[in-house]
């Protein structure tokens, strides 16, 4: 199992996030949970960032979250739309 890791811009991003859409609580809960036990996991779409050590996951339809692996961390450092994380 993963340790996550927040970056404090995550943090704000989520609340953010969060605040302006409630709906979307629950399924980002249950997706970091999952993050935590299988980052791979099919239903993320898992890809490797290009010029980058860091990857991108998609929790919902347009709703991404960008993360660094390193061992048993995974730092997460970015969460919103395409438009908003690319």
């Amino acid at each position: 199992m993963y340790k996550l890791v927040f970056s404090p811009a995550f943090q704000r991003q989520l609340k953010k996030l969060l605040k302006k859409n409630p709906s979307l609580k629950t399924k980002t809960l249950k997706a970091l949970k999952l993050l935590r036990k299988n980052p791979n996991h099919p239903s993320f779409k898992l890809h490797k960032l290009s010029s980058q050590n860091n990857w991108s996951i998609s929790l919902a339809k347009n709703l991404r979250l960008i993360f660094h692996r390193k061992e048993k961390n995974i730092f997460c450092l970015k969460i919103g739309t395409h438009d908003q994380v690319y």
